[in-house]
């Protein structure tokens, strides 16, 4: 099913796309599936399998309404929000001031801080880790609730220090919602959200779905899908108790891709201000990192879960940060994730119990985005920054006191006399020869006000950075020059060598050519190249990167796997090798423009 803005998504891409749905759906994962792709705004493909109801057929689509549990947070901390921006309620409000029956909870120590709404939203309050003990707390009675405040709650941490994922910390803040806005939860959501958006599928109670379009929940056992129970609207559906359809979910998340970028357009198409939206999905807490690897050749992946309010951030090195929630619940599994840089996202709804969606959306998005990749907003230099690496070209070409002087901030003079700053450009001058643009080179900006790139020389290479102050307009307050000099001759050939060996399998070490000096430890070398290979390899030899022009020197190894630095040097006699090192080139988030 095609919807309208397809032209986004190349049909290879949607195909590739459906493949990855089609798999999971063959392990008889879920009785049936729904997913949706997400492109500049609108719900541009939706894709379906299997059926709503064992028994029946009756296969879902775009307006299918499914359970979508803990998604649910993320409409919940919209509201929290929405409140604080209206002066309803601040975030360092103390949780008791809004919950009566919180004031006998007693923290975990004499000296822990009151519990704020702060530390629910971001999953803070020392509170254990409730998965599964909360998803069937959903119905819970309100008094019910107000006891189970008032008899106490167990901590794991002294509040305010840790970050662990709480379900119960999210049905309080309901309870919050309720008391600030005069008005029950799920009313405050629909009146504030839902009617405002055009979300009119979205629900809190599976009696106001039509039935030919509720999704049934399931559980496998002995081969067999047995349908669980839905529990009723209670005190913790505000961490859970949303239904939606992939219709109405593609609203919601259109709504957090079109916070970006930050921009002098009109700010009234949503009932939150953009900012507010951009603030949901800045990282607010972090638990402890992981690194981890899918495979020993494969490039390791750090984990850790980082949270927003009512939403998980992500750092991939690969394709850079992307947010999202999952939905986990007796009966389904569904998740929904988007990449801030292209405005693509994926929502997939399992009407199966914890169905483990979540590694399949991922799956897609990675598919999505690396095909989008040209198209990604890049972060870009401010025109000053721009004007400024052109003046430091001129005066490398020829300095000029007067283009100086007012090209570059106060501390310049103070940190290093413009005196000896030109005689350094006077000997790069010398030593490489006339310099331009080396157009094979990646010009490098992480923030508008900083630049990296290279020139070529007659001989040799220079690196630049430069980095502008934050006066208006702005100056240049630090440049980093890096000269490297051509490669002596002698490891050049041995450079080479060693490329065309990481394109071989299981090369012999070390090459009857390659001379090693005494005390160079030959297995850690021979390791460190068939790492290499295995990592990076086959690689492209690239220009040298640093060196001095007489024993050493560092090459940029380019593989389809990411780069590895070949670090190379000479003993005295320039006839043995001293080192010999294969370092993996730094990994960052792509630089991309939120």
């Amino acid at each position: 099913m095609t919807q309208r803005g397809d032209g986004a998504i190349a049909n290879a891409t949607r195909g590739d796309v459906e493949a990855i749905f089609t798999r999971f759906t063959d392990r008889a994962v879920v009785p049936g599936l729904v997913y949706g792709i997400v492109a500049g705004g609108e719900l541009v493909h939706v894709g379906a399998h299997g059926t709503l109801r064992v028994g029946e057929d009756a296969p879902p689509d775009l307006d299918s309404v499914f359970r979508i549990a803990s998604m649910t947070k993320s409409f919940t901390a919209a509201t929290v929000l929405l409140l604080r921006d209206e002066g309803r309620l601040r975030l360092d409000d103390p949780v008791a001031r809004w919950v009566p029956d919180f004031a006998g909870v007693t923290s975990p120590t004499a000296d822990s801080p009151p519990i704020t709404l702060e530390h629910l939203l971001t999953m803070s309050a020392g509170l254990p880790t409730d998965d599964p003990w909360g998803d069937r707390q959903q119905g819970l009675p309100f008094e019910a609730f107000g006891e189970l405040l008032r008899g106490g709650l167990s901590f794991a941490w002294t509040p305010g220090t840790r970050f662990e994922y709480s379900n119960l910390g999210y049905g309080i803040l309901g309870r919050v919602i309720t008391a600030a806005a005069g008005a029950e939860y799920r009313d405050v959501v629909r009146d504030r959200f839902l009617r405002p958006l055009g979300m009119a599928a979205t629900v809190f109670d599976q009696d106001e779905v039509p039935a030919d379009r509720l999704a049934h929940g399931y559980v496998k056992r002995d081969d067999v899908w047995l349908e669980e129970p839905i529990d009723a609207y209670g005190a913790l559906a505000s961490m859970g108790g949303v239904f939606t359809s992939l219709r109405d979910l593609a609203i919601w998340v259109a709504g957090f891709t079109d916070a970006f970028p930050p921009r002098d357009d009109p700010d009234d198409r949503h009932p939150l201000s953009r900012a507010t939206r951009r603030e949901m999905q800045q990282v607010q807490r972090t638990s402890e990192p992981e690194l981890g690897w899918a495979s020993a050749d494969a490039a390791p992946v750090l984990g850790g879960d980082r949270y927003g309010y009512g939403l998980f951030v992500w750092d991939d090195l690969t394709l850079g940060r992307v947010i999202g929630h999952g939905g986990g619940y007796p009966g389904f599994g569904t998740h929904m994730r988007w990449h801030p840089a292209s405005g693509l996202g994926v929502i997939t709804f399992g009407n199966a119990r914890y169905a483990p969606t979540g590694r399949v959306v991922a799956e897609a998005l990675a598919v999505l985005v690396t095909a989008q990749r040209p198209r990604m907003r890049r972060i870009a230099p401010w025109p000053a920054t721009g004007a400024a690496r052109a003046a430091v070209e001129r005066l490398l070409a020829r300095w000029d006191d007067r283009e100086a002087g007012s090209l570059f901030a106060m501390n310049v003079e103070l940190d290093e006399p413009l005196a000896l700053r030109r005689a350094e450009f006077e000997r790069l001058r010398a030593v490489h020869g006339r310099l331009v643009p080396d157009g094979e080179s990646q010009v490098e900006s992480s923030s508008p006000s900083t630049l990296t790139w290279w020139m070529r020389g007659e001989r040799g290479r220079l690196r630049i950075e430069i980095l502008l102050d934050p006066e208006s307009p702005p100056l240049v307050q630090a440049v980093r020059l890096r000269s490297v000099p051509e490669a002596p001759a002698t490891l050049v050939p041995i450079a080479r060598r060693l490329a065309d060996l990481l394109a071989e399998p299981g090369p012999r070490f070390p090459p009857p050519d390659l001379n090693l000096a005494d005390g160079v430890d030959e297995a850690a070398a021979w390791r460190s190249l068939r790492a290499a290979e295995a990592r990076f390899g086959p690689v492209v030899l690239g220009d040298p990167i640093a060196g001095d022009g007489m024993r050493t020197a560092t090459w940029r190894l380019h593989g389809e796997r990411g780069d590895v630095d070949l670090t190379l040097e000479l003993d005295e006699s320039a006839a043995s090798l001293t080192a010999l090192t294969f370092v993996p080139v730094t990994l960052e988030t792509p630089p991309e423009a939120f």
